[in-house]
């Protein structure tokens, strides 16, 4: 009886540690979301060229639609409000996608490239190598890899193409909301 007394309690006992653990991609999806509905503003953390479309822009990341499955951050640059951050929940993983618009909201040639991470990273970061649609839209960018770091204070975006010395970084402090720059193209929040 003292055998059977015990099983079940140690059953009962480890049933809520079990249940405890998530998959360190929901962790990082849970934070994430945690902002939505809040604006952000950042900074390009690479050598960038002053000719470059970055230089001198304000940077505001905007958290705009989170739901089940989806997260949306249109990314803008000064007033271009053409790029956003599609995240997706698929099979189990996360998915990142770029969807970029004309100002009318129509979809870009060049849009919807990106990867699905292949596995489910860390609580504070997330991998996206690029995917067979990436390859195909835009030949070069098959080797790019593209992560995202997530902690308490900072979102940072990242693009390596591997092979080259191609890499850009952009970071946004998340202990400072900033006013939303308006809607993005396409996008009716």
């Amino acid at each position: 009886m003292k055998r059977y007394f015990l099983l079940i309690l140690m059953a009962v006992v480890s049933f809520p540690v079990f249940g405890q653990n998530k998959p360190a991609n929901q962790i990082f999806w849970e934070s994430l979301a945690g902002h939505c509905g809040k604006s952000y503003q950042g900074v390009v953390t690479t050598p960038i060229a002053d000719n470059d479309p970055f230089a001198g822009k304000k940077l505001v990341m905007h958290v705009v639609d989170c739901g089940e499955g989806f997260i949306h951050i249109p990314f803008f640059v000064g007033d271009d409000k053409s790029r956003t951050w599609v995240l997706t929940m698929q099979d189990g993983l996360i998915k990142l996608k770029h969807d970029h618009r004309h100002e009318d909201g129509s979809p870009d040639k060049v849009t919807q490239y990106g990867g699905i991470a292949s596995n489910t990273g860390l609580a504070g970061i997330q991998f996206f190598p690029a995917d067979q649609e990436t390859a195909d839209l835009i030949p070069a960018s098959a080797t790019n890899v593209w992560w995202i770091s997530l902690d308490e204070t900072s979102f940072t975006y990242n693009l390596r193409r591997m092979g080259t010395d191609r890499f850009f970084s952009v970071k946004f402090d998340l202990t400072k909301v900033v006013e939303s720059p308006g809607p993005a193209w396409g996008w009716e929040k």
